[in-house]
């Protein structure tokens, strides 16, 4: 009678990481399905909420710097303006806030059964891309309204939406390893989001920044696709400042091999220490 064995060889998990991530792609599907269908199902206000938190900042946003401070908008309406800069970026904080509480919120599925985790982060982004699908519709109804129609450079929009999830997995998986190990992340985050959003060009154009300091603006990752989806979304009107954007994409390149690389690092400790 034959006798079946199983011989595990050290490393072998290593080793086959990336494959195992297509092999448990199913998983992954199921996860993000999931998060949507907790986002919205048995809300009062359901998909509404995702188009009435960035509506309230727009209208905030357009008063303060359009109307008391009297920014310049580049010539086009204000809200439209606040509205282009407002969805990458609300985009860009929701999958930080949803990537970072993630593998915490999925402690009993880490503690039982091997999967790439990666995967737990990387499905609660999603979450996140579909509140900014649900408010681009109301930014095209806005464009609309004031007869705003995009030129050819709305061709290269999905180049900037790819950059920031980009950005939005690199910050997620730093987040979420981090929040494994020092729980205190859970309320660095919301921090982190409400300052990122005062230092980035969402409710005014970045060309009101000097040439002089234009560069060093642009370390803040967001600059560079904020500015490119203006540039995508209104034309002309916003001409990408080249040596910024070089650096912003940079930076978010950096950003997610090193966010990959210490999540990689970390992640045989999720287990022990959740």
């Amino acid at each position: 009678m034959n006798e079946r064995k199983l011989i595990i060889e050290a490393g072998h998990t290593e080793s086959r990481y990336w494959k195992d991530l297509w092999h448990y792609r199913e998983l992954f599907y199921f996860l993000a399905w999931r998060d949507i269908l907790v986002r919205y199902k048995q809300t009062v206000i359901g998909i509404i909420w995702a188009l009435i938190r960035p509506l309230l900042t727009m209208l905030v946003f357009t008063f303060v710097f359009g109307n008391l401070a009297k920014l310049p908008s580049g010539g086009v309406p204000y809200p439209v303006l606040v509205f282009a800069g407002l969805l990458p970026w609300q985009f860009f904080s929701s999958a930080l806030a949803e990537a970072s509480d993630s593998l915490i919120s999925s402690s009993n599925l880490i503690s039982k059964i091997y999967f790439p985790r990666i995967i737990i982060p990387g499905s609660a982004i999603i979450v996140s891309l579909t509140d900014f699908l649900i408010s681009g519709v109301f930014l095209v109804g806005l464009m609309a309204w004031y007869g705003i129609v995009p030129g050819l450079n709305i061709l290269a929009l999905p180049i900037f939406i790819i950059i920031a999830f980009t950005a939005a997995l690199g910050g997620g998986l730093w987040l979420s390893a981090l929040t494994v190990k020092f729980r205190d992340f859970r309320f660095v985050v919301p921090f982190l989001v409400q300052f990122g959003l005062y230092i980035s060009p969402v409710g005014f154009s970045s060309a009101i920044v000097s040439d002089q300091w234009r560069w060093l603006y642009s370390l803040n990752p967001m600059v560079g696709v904020i500015d490119g989806f203006r540039w995508a979304l209104l034309g002309g009107n916003f001409e990408l400042y080249w040596p910024g954007f070089i650096i912003s994409n940079g930076l978010v390149l950096l950003l997610f091999i090193s966010g990959i690389w210490y999540f990689r690092k970390t992640e045989r400790t999720f287990a022990d220490i959740i």
